[in-house]
């Protein structure tokens, strides 16, 4: 096919399903940031902190296996959510909502964050395990129905080689929403459990409302909407790895380094409260003002990281390398934590995981947009990407528990390390992206 047959096939499809060419404005970065921003906060802040301190008042003696539990069935719920949600944006017509409304994703992204919001406040007042894990599968569900249709904002709307950049900027909030977050929950709100869900739940729908409103969304017409049959949206769940290499490729190294991610993560409170001993190295502290420390350094790092590493990145046009210096990094600092079990320790490993998860997180990203397979299935495939996110929370628990309690933290801490380096080095394994 010539360039300007191309071009010519290019300006036939609709925006919707067009590869977009122009570069996006800096507002559009900047609310598309935020509503990433509140979404990340409402779901990093409860299993970083609220759930742990919930689940440790509802059930002391058990509280390792009930937050496995709790936070795998969540993940579960995940998995099962984020292709459909995405698959069903992607059938969207224009038939349905009004103004910024009327495209294919806004209105999930606005009543997802909703139906989130409502679940996370109801949450806060369980007094049982069973409770708790019931709303956090219903949370878990509807967040990552929003983060569906947000996920899918880059590929529809940002060029190729301005994706990295993006990226960086938009993924940024992972980390940063979990350190606003934390401080809300822990030095405003006293580690309280009702009032820190219930202000995550706020800045979540809140946060999300100015992109809805103030951004375009291409819409669908009917007559470009596949035909819906049940065997297709069972398809939702599947891509062939014979037939898209690249995808599958993708896919493993994104859930490997979400595992390592995970398991390196869940216990960290835990970590500082039981094996640094963290209160006592400092009277008058909490472990959780310990985690705080970490994750504004870790947060501190992971800025500059995906920032500077999504730009260099879209400037050299190459993805595998940085990302690969990225999964190196986490695991050094795993391996840190595995050998040295001490709060210098935990300091140092904070640093050199935000530098690595920084540059992994700006990268991959876009890396991931350059190897879906097609425009009409841009929110299905990259909930099947995502499934590489929040799976791993599901799995991560299911290891992380047994290790700890078999051989405490440096067992952990060197299985995550033996994860990373798998997702380092499968990397490579993608030929369709430098």
């Amino acid at each position: 096919m010539t360039d300007q047959s191309i071009e010519s096939s290019q300006r036939a499809l609709p925006l919707a399903l067009a590869e977009p060419t122009v570069h996006v404005r800096k507002n559009w970065i900047a609310w598309l940031s935020l509503a990433s921003l509140g979404m990340w906060m409402a779901a990093l802040t409860p299993i970083q902190v609220i759930l742990p301190i919930q689940l440790q008042d509802i059930d002391p003696r058990h509280k390792i296996f009930a937050l496995a539990i709790v936070s795998g069935f969540g993940a579960v719920a995940s998995v099962l959510a984020t292709p459909i949600a995405g698959a069903l944006s992607d059938r969207t017509t224009h038939a349905y909502g009004f103004g910024s409304l009327r495209g294919r994703r806004h209105r999930w992204t606005i009543s997802m964050a909703l139906l989130a919001a409502i679940a996370l406040i109801v949450m806060g007042a369980q007094r049982t395990v069973i409770g708790v894990g019931l709303f956090w599968v219903l949370f878990s569900a509807f967040q990552n129905g929003e983060y569906a249709s947000l996920s899918a904002a880059i590929p529809d709307h940002v060029p190729v080689k301005q994706r990295a950049t993006v990226a960086g900027w938009v993924g940024m909030p992972q980390a940063l929403g979990l350190v606003i977050g934390t401080v809300v929950a822990v030095l405003v709100l006293n580690s309280k459990v009702f009032p820190g869900d219930t202000a995550m739940a706020v800045a979540l729908f809140a946060l999300a409302v100015p992109f809805v409103l103030l951004t375009p969304d291409h819409p669908l017409q009917a007559e470009h909407r596949e035909p819906f049959s049940w065997r297709r949206l069972a398809g939702a769940y599947w891509i062939s790895p014979r037939d898209y290499p690249d995808f599958a490729w993708a896919w493993l190294t994104r859930f490997l380094m979400s595992l390592a991610i995970a398991m390196g993560t869940l216990y960290l409170l835990y970590f500082l409260r039981d094996k640094v001993h963290y209160a006592k190295l400092f009277p008058g502290q909490t472990a959780a003002d310990g985690l705080l420390i970490l994750i504004v350094i870790y947060t501190v790092c992971v800025v500059i990281t995906a920032i500077v590493g999504g730009m260099i990145s879209d400037r050299i046009g190459k993805r595998r390398g940085v990302v690969t210096v990225g999964g190196l990094l986490i695991t050094a600092a795993a391996l840190l934590l595995t050998v040295v079990e001490t709060w210098d320790a935990a300091i140092v490993a904070a640093v050199v995981f935000g530098l690595g998860f920084g540059a992994y997180l700006a990268v991959d990203q876009a890396l991931i947009t350059q190897v879906l397979p097609a425009a009409r299935d841009r929110a299905k495939d990259l909930g099947i990407i995502n499934i590489a996110i929040v799976g791993p929370a599901a799995i991560g628990a299911a290891i992380a528990g047994p290790l700890v309690t078999v051989g405490g933290y440096p067992t952990l801490y060197a299985g995550t390390a033996v994860v990373g380096v798998l997702g380092s080095v499968f990397v490579w394994r993608i030929k369709g992206v430098k």
